[in-house]
């Protein structure tokens, strides 16, 4: 497999590395940052410089010590520490937005004056030093920063050279810059839409019951005839809330919260009800049907939906895999991907009383 490698790893995967580089990270790096606060280095080029270094693809190169740049408000409970310290962002010619990557930045030898920062598999990326005018030089840098190890066999020549960084793309001499400027550099990576709000998990509390729905018209039915459902509502009401109540950790919210999910189709005006199990994963809830409301003689672990929240208070509801009451969850037609329109959901908040069964 030939892709790009997850620029600033995921919290999962940094814990991981962090168990490689805590003897790297866990000494302050005063050099870097005499006050123990965020710190920022940077450097755009200007078009003089580029011209005169045509192999260097590199325009705008910013490094971040301190906390994780880019995480979104998300729908975990809580954000472990990721392990990473050090941040590259970099902007080649031609790019709207910067990648990036994040490693662990410490130093082998406390005597010696070069930090060194590496990233998971062993990777270096890069050596750091400071001059006397306190410029940053970022050194060592690997054309395959953002690539996989091996990606130059693994791509052929013409294809790395294109991906690849250039061939000058090394020893750079970056300025302090306030930590709010590389704040906003790695804001251009991921932009938050502003009007998604805040996370369901706050907008949602663990004692309050929801309703969010959709009924579907005939002329829509008529535009999507693909599609099954014609009424579906996702709640919480006093079932759910006596539930997670009894068994649930208000500090672990969403983690295991139960919904409800009730449709009607085109081919069943009778409302059938399916429960599920719900916990926080990255941006979304991860849901699985759970045998609470019905006596399933299959195993029905397999049967997730997703909860994300939507633009201007909506919520998204996704059914990649058939895993919705619109089927039976134990035929044949419940295993694998949904074959029907009956895939994504844009649902709006509704009056509880619109979820009673």
């Amino acid at each position: 497999m030939t892709s790009k490698t997850t620029k600033g790893a995921g919290l999962g995967v940094a814990l991981l590395a962090a168990l490689a580089g805590t003897a790297l990270a866990d000494d302050k790096l005063t050099e870097l940052s005499p006050d123990g606060k965020d710190a920022c280095f940077g450097r755009v080029y200007d078009a003089a410089h580029l011209k005169a270094h045509p192999n260097q693809k590199v325009a705008r190169i910013f490094f971040y010590y301190g906390s994780y740049p880019v995480s979104h408000p998300n729908e975990e409970p809580s954000s472990g520490p990721s392990g990473y310290n050090g941040f590259v962002a970099t902007t080649v010619r031609g790019a709207k937005k910067p990648e990036w990557v994040g490693g662990w930045c410490g130093k082998d030898d406390p005597q010696s004056s070069e930090i060194r920062c590496g990233m998971e598999c062993d990777r270096t990326m890069a050596s750091l030093n400071l001059d006397e005018k306190g410029r940053l030089i970022i050194s060592g840098v690997q054309r395959n920063l953002y690539l996989d190890a091996g990606a130059e066999d693994e791509l052929g020549e013409k294809e790395f050279t294109r991906q690849a960084l250039g061939t000058e793309d090394d020893g750079f001499r970056l300025d302090p810059m306030p930590a709010q400027t590389c704040k906003a550099e790695f804001a251009r990576i991921d932009p938050i839409d502003p009007a998604l709000g805040a996370p369901l998990r706050e907008r949602l509390k663990p004692d309050q019951p929801f309703c969010y729905g959709r009924d579907y018209d005939a002329a829509h039915l008529g535009s999507h005839p693909d599609q099954s459902t014609r009424t579906i509502r996702v709640f919480r009401g006093p079932i759910e809330l006596a539930s997670f109540a009894m068994d649930g950790d208000p500090a672990s919210w969403p983690d295991g919260a139960d919904i409800a999910v009730s449709v009607t189709t085109r081919h069943k005006a009778a409302k059938v009800t399916q429960s599920y199990s719900c916990e926080g994963e990255a941006d979304q809830w991860r849901c699985v049907a759970s045998a609470k409301t019905s006596d399933f003689s299959c195993d029905i672990a397999a049967s997730e939906i997703y909860l994300r929240r939507g633009a201007n208070g909506t919520m998204m509801l996704a059914n990649p895999n058939s895993s919705l009451p619109i089927v039976d969850l134990c035929s044949k037609a419940a295993e694998g991907e949904t074959a029907s329109d009956d895939k994504v959901y844009r649902l709006e908040p509704m009056p509880q009383s619109a979820c009673t069964p």
